[in-house]
């Protein structure tokens, strides 16, 4: 028997191997030529969500201080002060409860040996009554008879950090429902797309939910008027009782034909 007849079967399976091989290879390569194509096919949409929310706490801390040169009369009369004050919040409708009474600071001029200014007198006392309510309107109405303690005699301070805050604390409360309809809003934007461009909206790629801001309902911000995750901002945001909750969420979605 020739020797290349007994050749002739096994050349004949390695070339259905082959074959086979080539096929299958090519079909591999086409699916991930296609994935690649697909992968490069998608819409970045966003979807925009505002509530709008009462703030639930009203933070409102009240300095006043005293000068004079002689000690005992200067804290005597901070502390009239201090019962004034708490009258004014008792008759205002404020429990003991909501009230809190924060450290004396005595200021002693001629002991400060950085101080290049000891003229007018040499003891300032300050304290500071704060408080925290639930009830923020009747805070709001309280903060608008300010004038009363004014009347008293008493040199209520008016810097950084003073007057009526009011904070959201509800914010995680209204997170997932938020989110949903933000991504829910999203996914319509790229249906609407997807619609003009004669395309289908296929998988997510990639999602962010974004950050979460408190700012003023009316829309006014001084500095700092929007916070990420936090319950109150900062400048009219704080002097707001209504604020304004706001995410927007960005998806990529894959555009299928």
């Amino acid at each position: 028997m020739d020797v290349r007849d007994d050749l002739k079967p096994a050349a004949a399976v390695l070339g259905v191997c082959v074959m086979v091989g080539l096929i299958v290879g090519g079909w591999l390569l086409g699916g991930q030529i296609k994935a690649m194509k697909l992968g490069d096919r998608y819409v970045t949409v966003k979807g925009l969500v505002e509530r709008t929310v009462k703030s639930d706490t009203a933070i409102w801390p009240v300095s006043f201080k005293e000068a004079g040169s002689d000690l005992p009369q200067v804290f005597a009369k901070s502390e009239e002060d201090k019962q004034a004050v708490l009258k004014f919040f008792s008759s205002q409708g404020v429990t003991p409860q909501e009230i809190s009474v924060g450290q004396i600071q005595v200021t002693d001029k001629l002991a400060n040996e950085y101080g290049g200014n000891n003229a007018g007198p040499r003891y300032i006392v300050q304290q500071t009554v704060t408080v925290a309510s639930g009830d923020v309107d009747k805070i709001a109405k309280a903060g608008q008879k300010t004038a009363e303690l004014v009347q008293a005699g008493i040199v209520v301070g008016g810097g950084f950090g003073q007057g009526i805050k009011y904070v959201f604390n509800g914010l995680n409360a209204l997170k997932p429902d938020m989110i949903t309809e933000a991504t829910r809003n999203a996914r319509a934007s790229a249906d609407r797309f997807a619609a003009d461009s004669g395309s289908q909206v296929g998988s997510i790629r990639s999602a962010n939910q974004g950050v979460f801001s408190i700012s003023a309902a009316d829309g006014s911000q001084g500095g700092g008027g929007e916070v990420g995750e936090g319950g109150g901002g900062g400048g009219n945001a704080d002097a707001s009782i209504m604020k304004k909750v706001r995410v927007v969420a960005t998806v990529d979605y894959y555009l299928m034909k």
